[in-house]
Order: structure tokens, then sequence, then C-alpha cells
């Protein structure tokens, strides 16, 4: 599979005082990418309610680079870091370009898979890991050994 990605125009609700995207927006646009990647690969949100699963993220941490300012476009991508032998545990890494190409932002999360009736984790249907899987791994990506 090739890489992933979305891209966006940046809004003025994404704006802060300092005349650039706030902080958090940059985490709600890999959200959405990760929502996104999810629909296109048959786990959109009725289908999540079907199964009774949804993701939860355990950490999230973004490291900014380059300042995006309004009506520019950034392209988000997805890349997985982390994947546990079952899918139930997973590390996803986003790049946020600006329009000329340049890198703005890094965004690391990891997560899981949980039930929402038990409220354990636990592996996605088996078709959708697969398609987790055939993402583009990063550099570092290491299978992500599952606690006993």
């Amino acid at each position: 599979m090739s890489i992933y990605s979305k891209t966006f125009e940046v809004i003025w609700a994404d704006m802060d005082p300092n005349r650039h995207m706030r902080h958090t927006a940059y985490n709600d646009y890999a959200a959405q990418v990760r929502v996104t990647f999810m629909a296109d690969n048959g786990l959109n949100l009725e289908e999540m309610e079907r199964l009774q699963l949804a993701p939860v993220l355990f950490k999230e941490e973004t490291h900014f680079l380059s300042e995006v300012r309004m009506g520019e476009h950034i392209k988000v991508d997805l890349q997985i870091a982390g994947l546990s032998s079952d899918g139930e545990r997973w590390k996803m890494v986003h790049h946020i370009y600006k329009s000329d190409g340049k890198l703005s932002a890094i965004i690391s999360v990891d997560g899981a898979w949980i039930d929402m009736t038990k409220r354990k984790l636990k592996p996605p249907p088996a078709q959708f890991s697969a398609n987790f899987n055939e993402l583009p791994k990063t550099e570092d990506y290491q299978e992500i050994a599952k606690k006993k």
C-alpha cells in the first residue's frame, strides 16, 4: 500500500492568537486521517458500533517543527510504527507537511482496540488488522509485545 494521506485547508477555527495553527489542531487533523483510513478500509463508525469496537489512545506526542498559517494547505500522512501480532495494539506516526513540502510536525500515537461492552482490549477483525499491516511502516518499526 502506498502512503496514506489527506490534504486539508487550514481554517480560521484552527488559528491561535499568534496567527498560526493552534497546537491541538495538528492532533485533530491527525485524528481525522486515522478515522478516514479506518472508514476507507471497512471500519466506519457504523461498523464499529455493530462490532462494539473502538480505538483508544494511550499516548499522543507532537513535535512541532514549522508553523502553519491560515489558508495554507497541509498534507497529513499515516504510517505504522508498531503492531502487536494480533493487531490489538498499534503505534502510528503522522507527518504534517506544508504545501511547499516542508515538514511542520510529527505526531506519534500509541493505541489499541477496545471492546465497548466489556471495556477490555480486543483485536479488530482479521481483515482490518491485515489492512493496518499493509500500511507503510516507519524505519524504526517494531512489533509490539503484549503484556501478559
